[in-house]
């Protein structure tokens, strides 16, 4: 062999050197190294990085945020013990918190393909777990907006005590795959429950709108009673005042007639009280010689007070015969 052939070849073996030795981590890795089977304490974070060519290997584990799926697991439920298969992928999200210390106990502990043992085979025996203690309506619908929640807090807690520093961030659970007769039952019942909360509704509505109705009723009639009390306490208002009225006239009037009494009164009393004054022996014969002189007829006689009394029996007239007395006197005294 010449010596530009053995230059050559130890060129390759270098150049094959250097190639295995100079490796690359990617940013949100953490690199593992393992030399002759065994796990290296050592760790690399991203970058470029040397070891020893052909006998130390590297793995890169991801330890920022990352999703798995698990497709088609299988289920079997508690009292009709049917199967039913979650074949749509159960989407888990999770990411290793602590960088080196955290990578280096779980590659150690479960290898770099700690997700299967982890996560993987544990989604199979949790979902299981659940479905045998639950029957295929509760999977199906009554207590499937709870698979994720528990699914997660399970997970979460042996990951805690068997892998600290993994974190399950969220699972999703898709609906499972069942049994086409009874995903048709499903549908029919799923269809009356909806033909149900709809006549529900249209009760609901038909109620709202007759509660709405009587409502209005009432505050009608209440405007009415209210429209009625205030005309009522309005004719009741002009009612009192024209009694007020009625009262201040009759009042005004009782007050004028009083005072006409009383001034009549009064003037019959200064006239009684000036007559009484006037009734002295001097007026009095002059009063009669007035009257004797008013007459154009004087009768003498004694018969003179017969003439002008009625001959009927037992008819008298006190203030005629007053008259014919106060005449007869006069005359009389004339004679």
């Amino acid at each position: 062999m010449t010596l530009g052939a053995v230059a050559s070849v130890i060129l390759a073996i270098g150049g094959a050197a250097v190639f295995s030795a100079l490796h690359k981590i990617e940013e949100g890795h953490v690199g593992v190294y393992y030399r002759g089977g065994a796990l290296l304490t050592t760790t690399s974070g991203p970058g470029f990085h040397l070891m020893l060519p052909f006998i130390t290997s590297f793995k890169s584990v991801q330890s920022t945020l990352q999703t798995d799926e698990v497709k088609n697991v299988p289920c079997g439920t508690s009292q009709t013990m049917t199967v039913i298969y979650f074949m749509c992928p159960i989407h888990l999200s999770h990411n290793i918190i602590v960088y080196s210390a955290a990578v280096y106990g779980i590659v150690r502990n479960f290898t770099a393909d700690y997700d299967k043992a982890l996560i993987f085979n544990k989604v199979h025996h949790e979902l299981n777990q659940f479905c045998s203690v639950h029957s295929l309506q509760e999977v199906y619908i009554g207590l499937f907006d709870q698979i994720d929640e528990n699914l997660k807090l399970t997970l979460q807690q042996d990951l805690t005590s068997m892998a600290p520093g993994l974190i399950i961030q969220a699972v999703r659970v898709t609906k499972p795959n069942i049994p086409e007769s009874i995903r048709r039952n499903y549908e029919l019942m799923e269809s009356e429950r909806t033909k149900l909360l709809i006549a529900a509704q249209t009760q609901k509505v038909v109620e709202k709108e007759a509660e709405t109705e009587r409502k209005k009723a009432v505050i009608e009639a209440e405007k009415v009673a209210q429209v009625a009390e205030i005309k009522f306490g309005q004719k009741v208002m002009e009612k009192e005042i024209e009694k007020k009225i009625s009262e201040i006239e009759d009042g005004a009037f009782i007050a004028r007639q009083k005072a006409k009494a009383d001034a009549d009164f009064y003037t019959a009393q200064r006239a009684a009280e000036a007559n009484k004054l006037k009734l002295t022996p001097e007026y009095l014969q002059l009063m009669k010689f007035k009257a004797i002189a008013a007459n154009s007829k004087i009768y003498f006689g004694s018969e003179i007070p017969h003439m002008f009394m009625d001959s009927g029996p037992g008819s008298s007239s006190s203030a005629a015969s007053k008259a014919i007395d106060v005449l007869s006197e006069g005359i009389l005294d004339l004679e």
